[in-house]
């Protein structure tokens, strides 16, 4: 468990930098970060750990972090700049998808192993329905957390930042986890105890991103009225 929480607490304090950095040199390098890191949950995803005694795939962490950087995205620059994330994540992962295809359609050179080869196509091979369900779920969970994230703020006459956060987060990880689970897996696992056990893991980031949050967006103001100050003295 302390594991656990010191490796979501490294994940999270990455982000919570390269998102500071966005304030300072543009939302660009947000939306670049969260597209990075939906292709990066989806690679490592396909080992499968266990966190608190719970089967879960190893990109949960990263994925879950993709929800604090639209939940910044949203704080910060706008709804519109947080649905430019979503929308890049989706084009990246297609790609990405599409660009493994072909690597592991071609032809190796014959000096590699069939071993290599086989662990290649092992590790980065994904079953289409996996995939369908990935993209099902991804689609639906991130455009509800941008909207979501907007309608509480709106709701709150932009009070209450830790009520947004975990509002919208927490909503978008169960539909994420019951779409992708459901549809990836049913029929072949027992889908309740999946969904229920990673959807506890889920929670368990969500409420610890809430803290650099609020980093991210203090450290981020600060930068603003230093600029400020620069630029009128």
């Amino acid at each position: 468990m302390i594991e656990f929480i010191e490796w979501v607490l490294l994940t999270l304090g990455t982000v919570c930098v390269t998102l500071i950095l966005a304030e300072r040199y543009g939302a660009e390098i947000a939306i670049a970060i969260y597209a990075a890191l939906t292709i990066i949950a989806n690679v490592i995803a396909y080992k499968i750990v266990l966190l608190m005694n719970i089967p879960c795939p190893a990109g949960v962490i990263v994925y879950s972090s993709t929800f604090l950087v639209t939940d910044m995205l949203c704080e910060l620059f706008g709804k519109d700049y947080a649905k430019k994330a979503v929308i890049s994540g989706f084009i990246a992962n297609l790609i990405a998808v599409i660009s493994i295809y072909i690597a592991i359609s071609w032809k190796p050179a014959p000096f590699m192993s069939p071993e290599a080869v086989e662990a290649f196509n092992s590790v980065l091979g994904l079953a289409p329905r996996v995939v369908f369900a990935s993209v099902v779920a991804y689609v639906v969970s991130q455009t509800h957390d941008v909207y979501a994230y907007h309608f509480w703020k709106k709701i709150t006459r932009g009070k209450y930042l830790w009520l947004r956060n975990n509002a919208s987060t927490m909503v978008s990880q169960a539909l994420d986890t019951v779409l992708f689970i459901t549809i990836a897996f049913y029929g072949v696992y027992p889908i309740f105890d999946l969904i229920r056990g990673q959807y506890i893991v889920k929670l368990v980031i969500a409420i610890l991103d809430t803290p650099f949050l609020y980093i991210t967006v203090l450290f981020s103001k600060f930068l603003m009225r230093e600029s400020i100050e620069v630029s009128t003295s």
